[in-house]
């Protein structure tokens, strides 16, 4: 935790328009109607103090005021919590610890191999698209019974997961037939308001559809 040095109104973010963690922060912040000032951060316009914000020199960054946060798990409970209405964990220990355990797991199986495609060859390439789809044919079957991640109710997890499946198409990711269950969950995740709303521009110019994610029948 750091606190700034300038005192701020309000909630401010720094962050890249096309980052996955970042996504699902500004997913948050719209899902509890949250007015935040979204400060998109690129290599030619890096704000002077960004640096002194965030130790690690990292574009994403959380700042509620004096509170500056850059860990983005801390940023969605922070949010959470902070800002309880409408609710995105459950409220009992066993339930709260699974929604962690399951955000984690979206994280290192999902997430951190979508971030390693930037620069990668195109051997990496390949194999984390692999893994990436893998990773999702396996988890398909859930939503044939849940409408949401192992969940009847909407929550962080799916928070985390929307923005990769909105990036499938443009990392060159389909689906095949048998994963219909998770495109019908993606509609349900791409048709709220909130999402629309948390969109980037960068984002809406990917122009992703829910017959996009899928290989031909």
């Amino acid at each position: 935790m750091t606190v700034a040095t300038n005192r701020r109104n309000g909630l401010t973010l720094y962050v890249d328009a096309a980052d996955l963690a970042g996504h699902a922060v500004r997913l948050v912040l719209a899902e509890k109607a949250l007015k935040a000032e979204i400060i998109y951060v690129t290599p030619q316009n890096r704000p002077e103090d960004l640096n002194d914000l965030n130790p690690y020199h990292q574009i994403l960054t959380l700042l509620d005021r004096d509170l500056v946060l850059y860990d983005p798990p801390i940023m969605l409970e922070y949010l959470d919590e902070r800002y309880p209405h409408p609710p995105l964990m459950p409220t009992d220990p066993i339930s709260r610890a699974s929604n962690r355990q399951f955000r984690r797991r979206v994280s290192r199986e999902l997430l951190d191999v979508a971030d390693a495609l930037s620069g990668a060859t195109k051997a990496q390439v390949k194999e984390a698209t692999r893994v990436i789809r893998d990773n999702l044919h396996a988890i398909a079957p859930i939503f044939a019974h849940r409408k949401f991640f192992m969940s009847d109710e909407y929550s962080l997890v799916d928070c985390c997961v929307a923005p990769l499946l909105w990036r499938l198409p443009h990392f060159g990711i389909q689906l095949e037939p048998q994963a219909k269950p998770l495109a019908r969950y993606a509609e349900s995740l791409f048709g709220r308001d909130a999402f629309k709303a948390s969109l980037s521009t960068w984002e809406r110019g990917l122009n992703t559809t829910v017959a996009s994610l899928m290989k031909p029948a």
